[in-house]
């Protein structure tokens, strides 16, 4: 057992230091509250409070940064300040996405239910949040927030993809979308959707793993688009449960001819 006890000491020592997982999502979730005070109420008396409001959110990302020794190579303050300078067209952003949403689900009454209630919404903009971080080279924080979300709603969205806007996750539960997935602007995914690897060999990691899907695209519940080299083209529609791995040309459905059977049951008597 001595030496068990050991190899953990010497574990928890070479373990770089950051922030828990748990402050980390904290901060990212309040500042969804400061942007959309629809899923939080707020006593802010005049612009000033705002103001103020945001600058301890990117003092607070400041403070995060600075005790993440993965990111000791960082420069915490241009990194804290540029993702604030990019706040703006993030959010933007966002609005596009639950505004995509709101047209494009019947059963959503308002904007406000959208950025309030759905669990697409929110997926998304924790990525879009986790993906201004990735892109500037922060580590391990992205992903981390990513995984908050997909522990959350179960749609799992790697920090690294590439997603335009009005991005629609219609209910979302167990959609997937890799790291090298890219993804046009008026995209609609349904639930159990996997835009994933064809295959998960180690050597192809800084390769286009994960397909591409151009805009104006749907794709139907449990639907698996695999590839690097898959293309899905523009005003397509992939219908549920198809397996793709080859292209498709714009303007093309595909989809799935199940083969089911009915066999007619009489209660018994």
């Amino acid at each position: 057992m001595k030496e068990f006890y050991e190899h953990i000491f010497d574990k928890q020592q070479a373990v770089q230091d950051m922030p828990s997982n748990k402050r980390i999502a904290q901060w990212a979730i309040s500042l969804l509250h400061l942007l959309f005070p629809e899923r939080s109420s707020s006593d802010f008396k005049e612009v000033a409070d705002v103001k103020a409001a945001f600058e301890v959110a990117e003092s607070d990302l400041y403070e995060l940064l600075l005790k993440t020794k993965a990111c000791s190579s960082c420069n915490v303050k241009k990194v804290s300040e540029d993702f604030f300078l990019h706040l703006p067209h993030i959010y933007e952003t966002m609005l596009t996405d639950a505004q995509s949403i709101m047209e494009g689900d019947p059963a959503a009454k308002s904007l406000n239910e959208v950025i309030r209630t759905y669990p697409g919404f929110f997926a998304i903009a924790i990525y879009r949040m986790a993906h201004e971080l990735h892109q500037q080279g922060i580590p391990l924080i992205p992903r981390i927030l990513t995984e908050h979300a997909h522990s959350k709603t179960g749609i799992d969205i790697h920090p690294a993809a590439r997603i335009d806007e009005y991005l629609h996750i219609d209910h979302g539960t167990g959609i997937v979308i890799g790291e090298t997935c890219i993804i046009g602007k008026h995209v609609k995914l349904y639930q159990g959707v996997t835009l994933g690897a064809l295959s998960v060999e180690k050597n192809l990691a800084n390769t286009q793993r994960h397909p591409i899907i151009e805009d104006y695209v749907i794709i139907y519940a449990g639907a698996t688009i695999l590839g690097g080299e898959t293309v899905v083209g523009h005003h397509s529609i992939i219908g549920g449960n198809v397996w793709l791995t080859n292209s498709v040309d714009p303007y093309t459905t595909v989809y799935h001819q199940p083969n089911s059977k009915f066999i007619e049951t009489k209660p018994i008597v």
